[in-house]
């Protein structure tokens, strides 16, 4: 199938998801996950109706960035670990970063937004699953409390949400009880009422269990397989 039909399927998918758990499918934003993916095939998407991509390699976005300029309603995320080093050029390549996992380094971004007089909007990346091998703060952990706390001062971030990316597991049931929990960690600190913390944005779900994440409260499920294909390798 083409990047319109996949589109058109996984937006169905996604309302019946959201219809099945009593909520708006408008409210669920479906990023495509670019990563790897050339600029003819992102246009695709975008010709599709998509406005909303995520690359997480700095360098390789920025080599294809150029090809892409034309494309005046889309929103870049990054949404891969960054180190503190690139986040000069992510505060010009990127409209919003979805994977903040250290103050450091969003004090970085902050500094490097403000030189232009921008804003980004940001995530904070929760790891869930406490594993070792993946990036993100620990839920209800001293590095997580630091970054909420800071935000006031961060004045060129804005803080929307939480992002996750649950352990894998072949049944995408398996990752319900990690959507469920980042859910209601997000409920926790939105109830604190936090000044510059806005915690209407969800980011869980990708193309094998996107539907459960909805089902449990995302607010935007980041999909590539799915729409693009198998990944080629690099």
């Amino acid at each position: 199938m083409s990047v319109a039909q996949n589109i058109a399927f996984i937006e169905e998918r996604i309302a019946a998801a959201a219809l099945r758990a009593g909520r708006n499918p408008d409210d669920v934003t479906l990023m495509a996950v670019s990563k790897t993916q050339p600029p003819e095939r992102i246009r695709e998407a975008y010709d599709a109706g998509l406005r909303v991509f995520g690359e997480n390699r700095i360098q390789e976005f920025a080599g294809k960035a150029g090809a892409l300029r034309d494309l005046r309603a889309a929103e870049w995320h990054m949404i891969g670990h960054l180190q503190t080093n690139k986040a000069a050029t992510t505060a010009e390549l990127f409209r919003a970063v979805d994977s903040i996992d250290s103050l450091k380094l969003a004090e970085k971004l902050d500094a490097a937004a403000r030189k232009p007089g921008r804003k980004l909007d940001v995530l904070v990346e929760i790891n869930v699953g406490g594993e070792a091998a993946k990036s993100g703060v620990a839920p209800h952990s001293a590095a997580l409390e630091e970054l909420l706390i800071a935000a006031p001062r961060l004045e060129a971030l804005v803080f929307r949400g939480l992002m996750t990316v649950p352990p894998f597991t072949g049944d995408p049931q398996g990752a319900r009880p990690y959507f469920r929990k980042l859910r209601e960690l997000r409920e926790t600190i939105a109830a604190r009422k936090l000044p510059a913390v806005a915690m209407d944005q969800l980011s869980m779900g990708m193309s094998h269990d996107f539907e459960v994440a909805i089902e449990e409260g995302s607010t935007c499920v980041r999909v590539g397989t799915a729409i693009f294909g198998e990944r080629a390798t690099t």
